[in-house]
């Protein structure tokens, strides 16, 4: 064997890059093992540095979010008002993309299955990620961990409305027309199992009274239909109805909180008007694929929070109905507990009132 050292230029690929340049002083018979080993690492080198660099880099191009609802809805307005300046933030665009259905989890669920890569991110409420662990009796993901919390990012009353010419001005007149009527009256939801169906079901069951419910496919058609007098009340955010009430096209009878609205000063609430302790509140947070680096999270949150500080996105929440979280409940550790403490808050009233959706 010709053990003879060899003065050899070695030139090697490692990662796509080129190196070349130097000398090495070796038995001819180890160039063989060195020339594979350096092989082997210039295979794996892209896999070892792909997801530090991936995140480092990120975001790379466009983001979609995913807003669980009809083009028109609650959840829609709010995607809207967030993406142009997420879009400004971030340097690239941020698609809103709606996918109503099932009281918004095929949205939810269709990020929980997505790569973890930062790029798809769902604007979650208080129906995907707390009411339908409880509602549905086979939900297709665990929003307490099956998502990256990211941020809290709006508060909604929900408001009880009703068509123009029902013969009722506020919410004891309601309940009298309600147990009187209740076998002819209809109310509406953007569908079965959202956040507004089942503030309306457990205003119902906190009334006594028993109305066949309409679903819809979304809060836009819904709400069409109220004001057209199809059904005679519906449960809606202050976003979805805030107009409506402007133009009188519908007719507020209470905000479905302990306190009245800043944004409807004027109408008593739940609580002022006998339902004493009667609090249902929607709210919007954006929710990652669980398994989404740190370094992401950390910059949607961020960008989320610039958002929220600049002064047309909280006039635009508020003209909308919207209250913007205080910065002490905007981290993504506060919206791991948040989520936590609301699924069950609402699983109580949810089993307390027999609610249940195959």
């Amino acid at each position: 064997m010709n053990c003879r050292p060899s003065s050899v230029l070695v030139a090697v690929s490692i990662g796509g890059t080129a190196m070349t340049g130097f000398r090495s002083e070796m038995p001819a018979f180890a160039m063989t093992s060195v020339a594979t080993s350096i092989g082997i690492l210039g295979t794996l080198a892209p896999l070892l540095f792909a997801f530090p660099a991936r995140a480092e880099t990120w975001p790379a191009r466009a983001l979609t979010m995913v807003a669980p609802g009809a083009a028109g809805s609650s959840v829609d307005v709010v995607a809207r008002i967030f993406s142009p300046p997420l879009s400004e933030a971030l340097g690239r665009q941020v698609i809103v993309e709606d996918m109503g259905g099932a009281g918004g989890m095929n949205a939810a669920a269709r990020v929980a299955k997505a790569a973890p890569d930062g790029y798809q991110f769902v604007l979650g409420h208080s129906g995907t990620h707390a009411i339908n662990q409880t509602l549905y009796k086979h939900p297709p993901y665990n929003a307490a961990v099956d998502f990256a919390p990211v941020a809290l990012i709006a508060e909604l009353p929900i408001v009880l409305i009703a068509r123009s010419n029902l013969p009722v001005g506020d919410l004891q007149e309601f309940m009298t027309f309600a147990k009187a009527n209740q076998a002819k009256m209809q109310y509406a939801s953007p569908g079965v199992g959202s956040t507004v169906q089942l503030a309306c079901a457990l205003l119902n069951a906190r009334i006594g009274i028993e109305v066949t419910h309409i679903p819809y496919r979304g809060g836009g058609p819904a709400m069409q239909d109220l004001i057209a007098g199809l059904v005679d009340y519906q449960c809606a955010t202050t976003a979805a109805a805030l107009p409506q009430i402007e133009g009188k096209l519908v007719k507020p009878l209470a905000i479905l909180t302990k306190d009245r609205s800043p944004i409807l000063p004027t109408l008593a609430s739940a609580h002022e008007q006998g339902l004493s302790g009667f609090e249902v509140l929607s709210w919007n947070a954006f929710f990652l694929p669980k398994g989404t680096p740190k370094p992401i999270i950390q910059r949607l949150n961020e960008a989320t929070i610039a958002a929220l500080d600049t002064p047309l996105v909280q006039a635009r929440l508020h003209d909308n109905g919207a209250v913007v979280p205080g910065p002490e409940r905007r981290s993504p550790e506060y919206l791991q507990k948040f989520v936590a403490s609301e699924i069950e808050k609402f699983a109580v009233s949810i089993r307390a009132g027999g609610l249940t959706v195959d």
